[in-house]
């Protein structure tokens, strides 16, 4: 960087607009020792004054760097550069935004599903519908971060479809654990009979039938 030709192109500017080194200094509300310093090569203007330099004359800052004026076609170059760097920036920060919206969900998502086990009990319809919820948010969010990292949306819905058949087949399998192991009824019933001292709860796989519920000679037996 020759700051001895940056000095003599700014003092070029300053006189192309007729004016003198304390009008410019007014201007800029800066001293007339530091424009003179510019213009004899002394010192440099600081980022936010090349900003208003730049501004004010009318030229690009890597022109006053440079310290001369570029052709009409590098200029249009340097623009495209610019907007291209500009384009590049902004869908690097939307994919960043993605990614970070994709593991909220997830996290919300598996946050509602363990939320739904620990509060609620397995009689509620609200534990089995909070926790498919749950799994939708979760999936959702996994489809928003996989498509962040610019895969083929089909794919990313796939995935996620399959994130979701996982974690519902994780829910049949602890459901059929609660029942067996630890004798209580099913979360996920899809249909509820109501009899004297009887209440049968119908999943996908098999019926769990709840003699004397609620009482000490409570039975849970399974049928399939």
């Amino acid at each position: 960087m020759n700051q001895k030709k940056i000095g003599a192109f700014l003092k070029s500017l300053r006189k192309e607009k007729k004016l003198t080194q304390e009008m410019l200094a007014e201007q800029l509300n800066v001293s007339n020792r530091s424009v003179s310093r510019w213009e004899t090569g002394m010192n440099m203007p600081d980022i936010s004054l090349l900003v208003e330099l730049s501004e004010f004359y009318q030229v690009s800052i890597s022109e006053i760097i440079d310290g001369e004026r570029k052709n009409e076609s590098m200029q249009q170059e340097t623009k495209e550069v610019a907007l291209k760097l500009s384009e590049y920036s902004q869908n690097e920060l939307k994919l960043e935004k993605k990614k970070v919206t994709g593991i909220l969900l997830i996290g919300f998502g598996l946050f509602i599903i363990g939320t739904a086990f620990a509060i609620f009990p397995n009689e509620s319809s609200w534990s089995s519908i909070y926790a498919c919820l749950g799994a939708i948010v979760s999936s959702i969010g996994l489809f928003v971060l996989l498509n962040s990292f610019s895969m083929k949306k089909r794919k990313c819905a796939g995935i996620s479809i399959l994130s979701f058949i996982l974690l519902f087949g994780f829910f049949m399998i602890t459901d059929y654990i609660t029942v067996t192991q630890f004798h209580q009824v099913p979360r996920f019933s899809y249909k509820k009979s109501y009899g004297e001292n009887v209440v049968e709860h119908d999943t996908f796989f098999y019926t769990v039938i709840q003699t004397n519920p609620n009482t000490e000679k409570e039975t849970i037996e399974i049928v399939y």
